[in-house]
């Protein structure tokens, strides 16, 4: 029991830091290019309850674990009125890519404190108790950010991805790939819960998603080996 605690507070507390500053960074972007609706309404707050969407965040995911398929899920967007923004079509892009890129960065902030722990403890022995505690979730936050960037930036509606490309088609092909947003559900599990059950070629996270995972890691913790001096 004790051990299942440990590893859940591990993972719990890595994954709603990264989900909160995520969304957080979607709205201080907005803000920065002339949208403060985020602002307005008290979502760029650090209180992961607003963030909390109760069947993306919680019902969902729980009802995919327990039947053994893919897990996924989102936290509450937050909000974006496009109308606002300077540059309307440039500007989305910018927003969408601001919250993979705050995962991106949260890693790199993740890696040097893990290589500045290491170093602290020079090798000579596994840390332990608090310490270790610490090292572990940091391991986790790494892990997690670097997937939730890259999930997110999947061009699938609603994900950030989606409005990277949106941004790079022409307008009447945006309005039409916009269009597909109200099937953002339905397409969601049809493509990461259905298809990948047909076979390994047909997972898209495994194909998309997992090699650059992969190559990240490997890159990320090479920052760690510099920094701990390993």
């Amino acid at each position: 029991m004790n051990d299942t605690i440990y590893q859940a507070a591990a993972l719990i507390i890595p994954l709603v830091i990264a989900i909160v500053f995520h969304e957080i960074a979607h709205g201080w972007t907005a803000r920065a290019l002339g949208d403060p609706t985020a602002d307005e309404l008290g979502r760029l707050s650090l209180n992961p309850l607003r963030h909390v969407d109760l069947f993306g965040t919680i019902i969902l995911p729980g009802i995919l674990k327990l039947s053994g398929l893919p897990v996924f899920g989102w936290a509450k967007p937050v909000p974006v009125d496009f109308r606002r923004l300077n540059n309307p079509r440039r500007d989305m892009m910018l927003v969408g890519a601001a919250g993979p890129a705050m995962n991106f960065a949260m890693a790199l902030g993740a890696a040097i404190v893990l290589g500045l722990l290491l170093r602290l403890y020079g090798g000579a022995q596994e840390p332990a108790g608090v310490a270790g505690f610490i090292v572990y979730s940091l391991a986790m936050f790494l892990q997690i950010n670097i997937f939730l960037a890259l999930f997110n930036l999947l061009p699938i509606p609603p994900f950030d991805g989606s409005h990277i490309v949106e941004g790079l088609l022409p307008e009447g092909a945006a309005r039409v790939y916009s269009s597909t947003r109200r099937f953002a559900l339905p397409v969601m599990i049809v493509v990461l819960v259905l298809l990948p059950r047909l076979g390994p070629g047909f997972d898209i996270v495994s194909r998309f998603v997992d090699p650059p995972f992969d190559w990240l890691i490997n890159a990320y913790l090479g920052v760690v080996r510099v920094v701990s001096g390993n």
